[in-house]
């Protein structure tokens, strides 16, 4: 008796592992998805402004020729151009975003450019 409830167990368990893992892989793409569509959202709440006209020297959006040599420099460099601010760009990018959500917008953007 002892060994069927041992085999029984390790059935279920290596069942739940499969299930666990796959849930982690369902909520790794909902994050992804989520976190793109937050990513957009916040750039049409704040950065469009200026991104959508090349307003103040602002790179256009999807411009590739102007992003290029701003990708170039790495989404690291720009994040913490948008932090501190540059040009007509002040800090934060003018916005009441994190530093987090501040990254996803970035790589929102540069991603458009490619």
């Amino acid at each position: 008796m002892y060994l069927r409830v041992t085999e029984i167990n390790r059935v279920i368990g290596s069942g739940m592992k499969k299930s666990i893992n796959i849930l982690a892989l369902v909520v790794l793409i909902t994050v992804s998805t989520t976190a793109f569509a937050d990513a957009k959202a916040l750039y049409k709440d704040v950065c469009y402004a200026c991104h959508d006209n090349s307003v103040s020297g602002a790179p256009k959006f999807k411009d590739k020729a102007a992003w290029a040599p701003r990708i170039a420099k790495g989404i690291d460099a720009l994040v913490r151009t948008v932090i501190t601010g540059k040009g007509g760009m002040p800090p934060m990018g003018g916005s009441p975003f994190t530093e987090a959500q501040i990254r996803e917008v970035v790589i929102y953007m540069t991603n458009a450019a490619k």
